[in-house]
């Protein structure tokens, strides 16, 4: 009996992969139904107070002419995050007037405008089967954090997606830039940095390299501009803060972890040395595999600029080995980032939530084992408040999702080369 309920369970996904559906199409359909959903959201649900009030005072004291990121604060505490957050809220109390019914019409607006570019991820790198596609519309707690609670993660991670859209479609100056509008607008985008930067090794010269973080930084500057001409220490040291410290009651991972542990400098600093060594470790086994390693991938990079073309025709038409991003080295990259975060408070869950089936369909485990990690993931995401158990099963369902990347092949990154030889052959 136990035998045929195993057969029945693995067999249901592949009864579904039978069915032939266009995926485009597929995922059209899920966007209006999504649509029609989150108007029924916003006129039914009633909305949830949290920041929104504070980024309103915020941005009325830059509109006001504050200039000293010290004196821009809210009822929740003081404006941390970088220059690009006021210019969007800004825009968009110029749109609403503040009204917060029209602003959840602006979100959830933004919200199929992210789902739709999230599914072009997914349509060109074909890693799901069309049903799978449908997970992407199921959580309940990203549908709030978008129309009930509008967080500028949305906004943040909106700009993200687009970034990674454009690396499919090989614009890789374009992609720099918005990535850095995302980093203006919330500086979790930073757990990204690593792997792309990684990806450009790969896809592009190291003069190119050297232009895309030059393009990216003078965006930062530019947006910064404002406030680094006045007060240039107040406002690095409040909008690049990273040494940040959350309050316990609100993390959702690491609840089992005493409050004063928690907080300690020891636990952060534990943490960023395993973040650090995660990311060295996939780096150099995982992500530089076919290079024969970290080390001989830059070394190979740094000895190929000595021959590259110095013109600048060449230099933006050169063409590269390396097959077009797949998106799936930053989807990891932050993963580890997520698995590492000290804190995670409710709204973080959408800096990941749209990457757990490409990363789940990247391991080898059985859809129904992808599925349980996935609404497993879910659940704990919607416990309110999270507790010690809550907490020590989502770090968990991380670790098995971690380690199932870990052992899931490689893939060769270069297009095949063929020989003279072989053609003749």
């Amino acid at each position: 009996m136990s035998r045929e309920i195993r057969s029945m369970r693995e067999s249901l996904p592949n009864v579904l992969d039978s069915y032939k559906i266009s995926k485009p199409l597929f995922a059209f359909i899920l966007l209006l139904f999504d649509a029609i959903l989150v108007a029924l959201i916003i006129s039914y649900v009633p909305y949830t107070k949290i920041d929104w009030d504070a980024y309103m005072s915020q941005v009325e004291g830059f509109l006001d002419g504050e200039r000293d990121y010290t004196n821009l604060k809210g009822d929740t505490g003081p404006l941390v995050y970088p220059a690009g957050f006021l210019y969007v809220y800004s825009i968009i109390q110029f749109i609403t007037g503040g009204q917060v019914y029209l602003a959840q019409v602006l979100f959830g607006i933004l919200y199929i405008v992210n789902l739709g570019i999230v599914f072009f991820i997914y349509l060109k790198t074909d890693v799901l089967p069309w049903w799978a596609l449908g997970l992407l519309c199921l959580s309940k707690r990203l549908h709030s954090i978008f129309v009930l609670r509008l967080f500028n993660d949305c906004f943040a991670m909106m700009l993200l997606h687009t970034s990674v859209a454009l690396l499919l479609l090989e614009h890789w100056y374009l992609a720099m830039i918005i990535f850095s509008a995302a980093v203006s607008i919330k500086m979790n985008v930073l757990l990204y940095a690593p792997p792309l930067f990684l990806l450009m090794l790969k896809g592009m010269s190291i003069k190119g390299v050297f232009f895309a973080l030059l393009g990216a930084a003078s965006l930062q500057i530019l947006l910064g501009l404002p406030f680094l001409l006045f007060h240039p220490i107040a406002y690095i040291s409040r909008a690049f803060n990273l040494g940040r410290v959350f309050i316990h009651f609100w993390s959702v991972n690491f609840k089992f972890v005493p409050d004063n542990v928690f907080v300690s400098k020891e636990f952060a600093s534990a943490l960023l040395l395993l973040h650090l060594t995660l990311l060295l470790v996939f780096a150099h086994y995982r992500w530089s595999k076919h290079e024969g390693g970290l080390i001989n991938l830059v070394k190979s990079r740094l000895s190929n600029a000595v021959l590259e073309s110095s013109t600048i025709q060449q230099f933006f038409s050169r063409k590269s080995r390396f097959k077009t991003p797949s998106g799936e080295l930053m989807f990891v990259g932050n993963f580890i980032g997520i698995v590492c975060a000290r804190s995670l408070h409710y709204q973080f869950y959408s800096w990941y939530f749209y990457s757990l089936p490409f990363l789940l369909w990247k391991t080898p485990y059985l859809t129904p084992l992808r599925l349980i990690l996935f609404f497993g993931i879910e659940v704990c995401w919607n416990i309110y408040p999270s507790n010690f158990y809550s907490s020590m099963l989502l770090l968990f369902l991380h670790l098995c999702i971690l380690w199932g990347l870990w052992i899931s092949p490689s893939e060769y990154p270069y297009v095949e080369e063929r020989t003279s030889q072989g053609k003749e052959e």
